[in-house]
């Protein structure tokens, strides 16, 4: 729609993550060379985690565009709310074998000999698994053990783990100790900082064509970074109702109160009605005191317990004065 009306080639601010947009911020680099890091090892795990919308997946599908297909067959799980067998069945598919029948133990010879053919071609295997935030312990130690599939002098499967900052509680409790030492790289993704998210909304502008119209000034921009902190996504989203209102309303600059009005109207859009907003509050108001009346609880018993112990303390004094003086009688202890 507002392609057209700029002169735009493609539409700039799509939310469906391409690689043909991908933005090199300092970040973003990092995580890339982390990945074909990891590529030239040839074995292990590469963790990658960011933020909801951070450009975790458009950076998959950079390295994808980046791989030598003859060399190196990639497979990539999107759908990780699953239990460990169904992640078993989802990685056979992803390599495009059968996994609708069969037990376990025929899934995974059959996983073994067609990863044992691919070294015999001379590729190598590597699974992608997003979302991984959503993958149960269980179903994180079936994948750590399919990294057991080896030669005499090499693995046959590499993983890159990818999903949101709570992965790392997952990968960091004790029970994954196994999984931690055959990570040979992890990076967090932050958000990008002011300087990138200018960077990141002309690299998009001028991949599609972009001559300068509309304009942003610096304001703008400011406002954009203060409203999406950095993050792709949200900045995708933000720029692509920005643009659409200048098309509408025949617009070819934009200053900060243009950004203004477009974050005050999706601000509006996602606002409960009044009548659940009441409700809400009604709700958050209970629950506070719900939890002001359990920790007075809590602070009333705390203090019982105080007494009973200064008592027990006391009786324990005494006794062992009683000991200390067995030519005693205790009314002299009294006296």
């Amino acid at each position: 729609m507002y392609q057209s009306y700029y002169g735009l080639s493609a539409k700039p601010f799509q939310l469906k993550p391409d690689p043909q947009f991908f933005f090199g911020s300092s970040g973003h680099k990092r995580a890339m060379a982390y990945l074909e890091y990891g590529l030239s090892q040839g074995e292990g795990f590469i963790v990658i985690t960011g933020e909801i919308g951070a450009g975790k997946t458009t950076l998959v599908r950079g390295l994808f565009c980046k791989l030598e297909s003859e060399k190196i067959l990639a497979a990539q799980i999107v759908n990780t709310n699953l239990n460990a067998e169904d992640t078993l069945k989802m990685v056979v598919a992803a390599f495009g074998l059968p996994n609708e029948d069969g037990s376990k133990a025929t899934l995974l010879t059959r996983l073994e000999q067609f990863l044992r053919q691919c070294d015999q071609k001379g590729k190598r295997a590597l699974l992608i698994v997003d979302e991984a935030q959503n993958l149960s312990p269980q179903a994180v130690e079936e994948l750590r053990m399919l990294s057991n599939f080896q030669t005499a002098d090499k693995s046959l499967l590499q993983i890159f783990l990818l999903g949101q900052p709570e992965f790392r509680r997952t990968l960091l409790s004790h029970d994954m100790q196994q999984l931690q030492q055959r990570v040979i790289a992890t990076y967090h993704l932050g958000p990008l900082n002011l300087l990138e998210t200018k960077g990141y909304i002309e690299h998009r502008l001028n991949t599609v064509g972009w001559n300068g119209d509309p304009s942003l000034n610096e304001d703008a921009f400011l406002e954009i970074y203060n409203f999406t902190g950095g993050i792709p996504r949200k900045i995708n989203t933000l720029c692509d109702r920005l643009f659409l209102m200048g098309y509408l309303e025949e617009r070819h600059h934009f200053g900060s109160s243009d950004v203004a009005e477009v974050i005050s109207d999706i601000q509006k859009e996602f606002a409960l009605p009044e009548s659940e907003a009441a409700s809400q509050n009604v709700s958050d108001t209970l629950q506070t005191r719900q939890e002001d009346d359990t920790q007075g609880s809590l602070e009333s018993m705390d203090g019982r317990l105080f007494k009973m112990e200064s008592s027990v303390i006391s009786v324990l004094d005494l006794v062992k004065r009683i000991l200390a003086r067995p030519d005693s009688n205790i009314n002299d202890l009294n006296k």
